[in-house]
């Protein structure tokens, strides 16, 4: 990712596999200060293009203020400015955003994540005011959230049109699950860069224009996520990415559609190694019985994945 300053307006190139980083817990729920700083540490090496902290992968929601405001500060620290950070800011009150976007900044935060807030299903006149006063408090660039089933409200036409004035607003997450979406943004709003949030249509939204993928497996996957990437985007290989996409779709529809998603995430982490702790209440662990079916389908997706890179399939 690049930025610009140029007469108070700032532009950002988003490429490649931006991680959405889980938050390690002791044993008494008590954020791993050390253990965040090794997974931050560790993607970073692994070759991921940026980290996102304070997203949904990350349980912000079971976050008190000071936890989610610190966590902004030892990820700055972890990544040692090697690749941008971006802060999720998400909050139910407008005031509440831009406490968090300010404390990003501060932080060092090289851009916000900002979705609709979350219950009070806001009109389009009332997002658009509440991303408006976000960013006139911080002026970074803000990569929009589009995730409708959690927040019940949509970032729709209206408010794009809107907020697509402002240079800020300068790539939208968008994880509605509704392809026609996918085609609205790249038709209406090419300025707007697009970026995956949904895993199981990661081909679709690169065949649409899209240049990055906010992926919570590549907290555990980061290669065979960069492998379709690279597929898709850098070689414009989309036989290969269609066999790349095939060999990953077991583990998306697990994701999107087996209702444990951060569950399956700390459970890839912990397959390769990586201490993360338990999920933090309301959430419960895995049974044994998914753990198994989960660990059988990373094995063949890496097993696969493999091969296709090496011309073996």
């Amino acid at each position: 990712m690049t930025a610009a300053n140029k007469k108070n307006e700032i532009t950002m190139q988003f490429n490649g596999i931006y991680v959405p980083v889980i938050t390690p817990f002791n044993d008494d729920f008590s954020v791993n200060e050390a253990g965040f700083g090794s997974i931050i540490d560790g993607a970073v090496n692994a070759g991921v293009q940026g980290i996102i902290v304070g997203g949904t992968t990350g349980e912000y929601y079971a976050m008190d203020k000071t936890e989610r405001v610190r966590t902004f500060t030892l990820a700055k620290e972890a990544t040692k400015s090697r690749v941008p950070l971006i802060a999720g800011i998400g909050a139910l009150r407008t005031e509440d955003a831009i406490y968090f976007a300010e404390q990003a900044k501060k932080a060092g935060a090289d851009c916000l994540l900002l979705g609709a807030p979350y219950y009070a299903i806001p009109t389009s006149e009332e997002l658009v005011r509440h991303c408006l006063a976000v960013e006139r408090a911080t002026d970074l660039p803000i990569m929009l959230y589009n995730f409708p089933d959690r927040t019940g409200a949509p970032l729709d036409e209206a408010c794009l049109e809107h907020l697509s004035m402002r240079p800020n607003f300068c790539a939208i997450k968008e994880s509605s699950g509704d392809i026609n979406r996918v085609h609205l943004l790249a038709r209406r709003f090419p300025h707007i860069q697009l970026s995956c949030g949904m895993d199981d249509q990661a081909l679709e939204f690169f065949a649409w224009g899209a240049q990055s993928w906010v992926a919570g497996a590549a907290n555990f996957l980061p290669k065979q996520h960069y492998a379709l990437y690279h597929a898709c985007v850098i070689e414009q290989d989309f036989i290969k990415g269609r066999k790349i996409m095939m060999a990953l779709l077991p583990l998306m529809q697990i994701l999107e559609q087996g209702g444990k998603f951060v569950q399956c995430i700390k459970y890839g982490c912990q397959l390769e190694g990586i201490v993360t702790g338990p999920v933090r209440k309301p959430l419960v662990d895995m049974n044994d019985e998914l753990k198994r079916e989960f660990e059988v389908t990373v094995n063949t997706i890496k097993t696969t994945i493999a091969k296709i890179c090496n011309n073996a399939v």
